[in-house]
């Protein structure tokens, strides 16, 4: 099957890629020309053909599509973690115009191909919004109640992909780390004992390759996570990978306590249907810390200054400081 994999240098994509490749497809991965993904290109892609482009350029959609079966539809502006540095929360115009508008691209144009090929879209666990005050898991029939941009966006296209008239399978994933050193603000932003299902971007990767070839997936919304063995809670999640990075646990204030858009997830008849669950969070530590190699190492030896400054950048942890002593000063007062 000849497969446009867009987004194709990003974390699911460098998975989705060579499992795509490993199971017989043709791929064409289509991304933006940043000097990352041509790096990234020159490592993954020697079996694959590469156009460079924008799905907000129409022009750019049509020409990727050409001659395609299949679209992996993976390009995404996403909140934190991004290796772009692009936050789509404080930069909603624009991950607007990609996300949203550049879907819209993507599916005119597919309409217009004399056949136009079965689209399959990553979504995400976030449409869900917080749902830690209700019981788990979470399934493909509970409403979305999204907060953030990212997610509001995400749910606005699955809606125009069921209503576009194309063949069309959506997976909500949950929550897929990179495979690399995460130095950034947002590991603060899920309170310690929110529920996470945690999936390896592999594991994505084979659903994806898996649900190419099933019969089964088309017109239905999937739910992907790693299964029964990945529900985890955020403070066990955080311990174990911010160990793996070498700079161990941080305080419970540097950590948000207002509800966050994750949770466990019901990944039964995924599991039954695309056999793709296989790693745990365990599997994530090991690649962690072959991909660091000696780097950790280096890490381990500044972990004090580094530790310090992922305090700094933690507004929660900076608001402890501040009203802590402003506390006992009461305290003390009231006392007096």
């Amino acid at each position: 099957m000849k497969v446009l994999l867009t987004g194709a240098f990003g974390n699911i994509g460098t998975s989705a890629l060579p499992e795509l490749v490993a199971q017989g497809h043709t791929v064409r991965c289509l991304d933006v020309p940043t000097a990352v993904n041509k790096r990234k290109a020159a490592r993954l892609a020697q079996q694959t053909e590469v156009v460079w482009g924008d799905l907000r350029r129409h022009d750019d959609a049509v020409a990727a599509l050409r001659g395609q079966d299949a679209v992996v539809h993976l390009a995404f502006v996403i909140p934190r973690l991004s290796a772009t540095g692009i936050n789509s929360e404080d930069q909603p115009d624009f991950a607007r115009d990609v996300n949203v508008g550049g879907t819209l691209n993507l599916l005119a144009a597919m309409k217009a191909c004399p056949r136009p090929p079965h689209l399959l879209f990553t979504s995400s666990l976030h449409v869900y919004g917080r749902t830690s005050h209700l019981p788990p898991p979470r399934t493909v029939v509970d409403p979305v109640q999204p907060v953030e941009h990212y997610a509001r966006q995400k749910v606005i296209c699955e809606e125009m992909i069921k209503a576009s008239g194309l063949d069309w399978t959506i997976f909500r994933l949950g929550a897929s780390m990179p495979i690399r050193l995460i130095l950034d603000p947002g590991v603060f932003d899920v309170p310690l004992a929110n529920r996470m299902e945690y999936v390896h971007s592999r594991d994505v990767a084979t659903a994806i390759a898996n649900a190419l070839r099933s019969d089964r997936v088309q017109g239905k919304t999937w739910l992907i996570g790693g299964g029964p063995r990945c529900q985890y809670t955020y403070r066990e999640i955080a311990e174990r990978v911010l160990d793996a990075f070498g700079v161990g646990m941080l305080p419970d204030e540097a950590f948000t306590t207002v509800p966050f858009s994750t949770d466990w997830l019901d990944t039964g008849e995924s599991q039954r249907v695309l056999q793709f669950q296989q790693r745990t969070l365990q599997d994530y530590v090991n690649d962690v810390r072959s991909a660091l190699g000696a780097k950790r190492s280096v890490v381990q030896l500044l972990r004090p200054v580094i530790r310090r400054r992922l305090l700094a950048v933690s507004p929660y942890y900076h608001q402890q400081q501040i009203d802590q002593p402003a506390q006992a000063l009461a305290v003390q007062r009231s006392a007096d």
